[in-house]
């Protein structure tokens, strides 16, 4: 593909159209999904970028408007973040984790002069290492408060052999944790033998240098494992002390209870134990 051919063409949307077609037939036939769901998100996704886009263009050329820009996207992260946790109480101290991974790495970047200061070097990195860590930090929280819904058991059981609520919690979600960070440790191992990232192919198409692509790659790669290292990190610590939580009792648990009170009346009545009361057979 050469610098001077454009990418916006008849035959672009066409192609476009038609995978999305085709996605909403194989979402709908094989696993009956919705069939407006990949349509849907294909038009917004486009919406989306074109809207931005042109905000970018416009917003990019000077530094405070790239900040106001960043600003937004941190807030839209950790909106969706707090959404994907499914947490019914203090699903909002996710942006604390999203937080702990951007201060390590942004700083880090812009201070050792590796990506310039500007908007246009700025914006981009922070936004993929933003996508990843909000991505790692909200399968990370929500894996956890599964594990502890379905386990329990197996945290009642540490305490009652006397260790503390946090270590008997982080006993149980140390796996969650630690799967939420494979997606992009399998990414970075396998970078350049079976996917080619897209900070990569962006670079290389840009500039033509397959070494200059390689490093920009490298860069955001560990970025990437930085960030969302030290985010994983906050959310489990958040999640064991207790800030982060979710219900775990239904609503039909008063219905139960109300059960088990009337089966006990009737076994105290009846002078048994736990009663069981049977219908009587008519002969």
């Amino acid at each position: 593909m050469r610098g001077a051919e454009p990418l916006l063409t008849p035959m672009l949307i066409i192609v476009c159209v038609v995978m999305a077609l085709a996605a909403a037939a194989v979402n709908r036939l094989a696993l009956n999904g919705s069939v407006w769901e990949a349509p849907s998100a294909a038009v917004r996704a486009a919406l989306q970028l074109a809207a931005v886009s042109t905000v970018l263009a416009v917003a990019l050329q000077r530094v405070w408007s790239s900040m106001l820009v960043l600003v937004v996207m941190f807030i839209v992260a950790s909106i969706t973040a707090a959404r994907r946790s499914q947490a019914h109480h203090g699903a909002w101290w996710l942006t604390v984790a999203l937080a702990a991974g951007m201060v390590m790495v942004i700083p880090l970047l812009t201070l050792s002069g590796v990506v310039p200061f500007t908007g246009v070097a700025v914006v981009p990195v922070f936004g993929i290492v933003l996508g990843g860590t909000m991505t790692a930090s909200a399968v990370a929280a929500r894996r956890a408060l599964d594990a502890l819904t379905q386990r329990a058991g197996e945290v009642e059981a540490a305490l009652s052999l006397g260790l503390s609520e946090r270590f008997s919690r982080m006993l149980v979600i140390e796996r969650p944790l630690s799967d939420a960070l494979l997606p992009n440790l399998d990414q970075t191992r396998t970078a350049g033998l079976v996917t080619l990232p897209g900070a990569f192919v962006g670079v290389l198409l840009a500039t033509g240098s397959a070494a200059q692509a390689a490093a920009v790659q490298v860069l955001v790669l560990v970025s990437l494992l930085l960030a969302q290292v030290c985010g994983v990190a906050v959310v489990g610590e958040l999640v064991v002390r207790g800030r982060i939580t979710r219900q775990t009792v239904t609503s039909a648990a008063p219905d139960q209870r109300r059960k088990c009170h009337r089966i006990k009346t009737i076994g105290a009545s009846t002078g048994v134990s736990g009663a069981r009361v049977l219908p009587r057979q008519r002969r």
